[in-house]
C-alpha cells in the first residue's frame, strides 16, 4: 500500500509525528512549533530530549503496533530523526493510511551499506571501490581484489566510527573480521582525499530541490568535530555536488532533508562516502548561518510547504560539544558571536553529543 502526498500544504495546527526523541527530533520539533504545527514524538524512553519540547510523547518501541496506531490516529504525516527505523514500522504506518517521509525506498538504501553503495553505482554516482563480505573467506577474496589497507564496516548500524576496522595488511583480515563481530560487512577501498565535504539538500513533494552551500568537515576518531561553512569551493565543485545530490534525491523519490557526505580528491573529483535520509550534523551550521535552517526546511518539505531560501547570512564554524565539554556552557554563552544549542541530555558521557556551538565568523549584509 502507498499513501499519496497531501493535495495541498498542511495548514498550521496540523500534527507531525517524529520517530525518535534525540537531539535531531528535538530541533525538528522546535522548528515545527515555530511554523504552528503540533508535534508528537514516539520514542522507547520516557522524558526524551525531543519529547520534552513537543506537544506530546508516546512511549513505546518503534515496532509496537499499539504505539504506532496511537501515533497514526493523531498525526497528519510522520517523519523520523534516524535512519534505523525498522522497515516494519514504515509498513505499519502506511497500512494505517499515514504518509511517512522520507519514504521506505530511502530507508532501505541507507540502512545497508552494500545496498547504498550499489544504489549509488546504479545511478552513476561515484564512490570508492567496494565488495560485500559475508564470511572470512569473502573478506580474504575482497582484500585480494581491492587491496590493503582497506576499511571494513558492518553492513547495518554502526555510526561515529563504530562497527569499523581497518585491514592494514592481507594477513590482518581475520582479526579485523573478528573485531566487527563477524557480522555481514562491506569492504571499502580508502579514498585518497584532500578534505571531507558535505551537502545538505531538500526535495519537496512536487520535486522541487533546494541545496545549501557545501560545508568543510573535520572528523576525529570517526566523530564529527567541526564544520566550517560555506566551504571555499570552486563553482565546478559546487555544481558537481549539486548534480550528485539531485540524482540521489530524484532516484529515491525523496521528500525531506538529506545529508550527503563527500570526499574531495586532489584533482577536484567528488566521491560519495554515504548519505543520511534525515537532517544531518554537518547541517547544524544553518541554524545561525542561513535564512531558513535545515530543520525548518525538513518540516516545510514533509508538510508540503514551499521550500525556503538557502542563502547564507554568515560564515559559521560549528563545533560539537562532546561529554564534559558541555559544562563550559556559561563561558560559551558569554562569547558575543557564539550561539549555543544544548540538547537537554542528562549524563555527559565521554564522546556523547551534548550540544553544539555555532561561531559566526563574519556577518553578511
Amino acid at each position: 500500500m502507498s499513501v499519496s502526498p497531501p493535495a495541498s500544504p498542511l495548514p498550521p495546527g496540523s500534527t507531525i509525528g517524529i520517530l525518535g526523541g534525540g537531539q535531531l527530533g528535538r530541533m525538528l520539533a522546535l522548528a515545527a512549533a515555530r511554523l504552528g504545527f503540533d508535534v508528537v514524538i514516539l520514542d522507547p524512553e520516557e522524558n526524551s530530549p525531543a519529547g520534552r519540547v513537543a506537544s506530546r510523547q508516546i512511549v513505546g518501541p518503534y515496532d509496537d503496533k499499539w504505539a504506532l496506531k496511537r501515533l497514526a490516529e493523531v498525526c497528519d504525516v510522520v517523519t523520523y530523526e534516524f535512519e534505523n527505523v525498522p522497515a516494519a514500522t514504515v509498513a505499519e504506518l502506511t497500512s494505517l493510511g499515514i504518509l511517512v517521509a522520507p519514504g521506505a525506498k530511502a530507508l532501505a538504501a541507507a540502512q545497508d551499506r552494500v545496498v547504498e553503495k550499489s544504489f549509488l553505482a546504479e545511478i552513476g554516482v561515484p564512490t570508492v571501490a567496494f565488495a560485500a563480505v559475508e564470511t572470512a573467506d569473502d573478506l580474504a577474496a575482497a582484500v585480494a581484489r581491492i587491496g590493503a589497507p582497506s576499511l571494513l564496516k558492518t553492513r547495518r548500524e554502526g555510526y561515529d566510527g563504530k562497527g569499523q576496522a581497518w585491514v592494514q595488511r592481507a594477513g590482518d583480515a581475520p582479526a579485523s573480521f573478528d573485531k566487527i563481530g563477524g557480522k555481514p560487512a562491506i569492504l571499502e577501498a580508502p579514498a585518497d582525499f584532500v578534505r571531507e565535504l558535505s551537502v545538505i539538500a531538500a526535495r519537496g513533494h512536487n520535486g522541487e530541490i533546494a541545496c545549501y552551500p557545501l560545508s568543510d568537515n573535520h572528523h576525529e576518531g570517526g566523530v564529527l568535530r567541526r564544520t566550517s561553512a560555506p566551504a571555499k569551493v570552486s563553482e565546478a565543485t559546487r555544481d558537481q555536488a549539486e548534480a550528485i545530490v539531485a540524482k540521489i534525491l530524484t532516484a529515491l523519490e525523496y521528500v525531506g532533508v538529506i545529508g550527503v557526505e563527500l570526499f574531495e580528491l586532489a584533482g577536484g573529483k567528488l566521491l560519495v562516502n554515504e548519505f543520511a535520509p534525515r537532517v544531518h550534523n554537518t547541517g547544524h551550521w544553518t541554524q545561525d548561518g542561513c535564512e531558513v535552517d535545515q530543520f525548518e526546511q525538513h518540516i516545510r518539505a514533509v508538510a508540503g510547504w514551499p521550500l525556503g531560501p538557502t542563502a547564507p547570512r554568515a560564515h559559521v564554524e560549528m563545533t560539537n560539544l562532546l561529554g564534559q565539554e558541555v559544562e563550559a556552557w556559561a563561558k560559551l554563552a558569554a562569547e558575543p558571536e557564539t550561539r549555543i544549542h544544548l540538547y537537554g541530555k542528562g549524563e555527559a558521557r565521554p564522546g556523547r553529543k551534548m550540544g553544539h556551538v555555532n561561531r559566526l565568523r563574519g556577518l553578511k549584509d
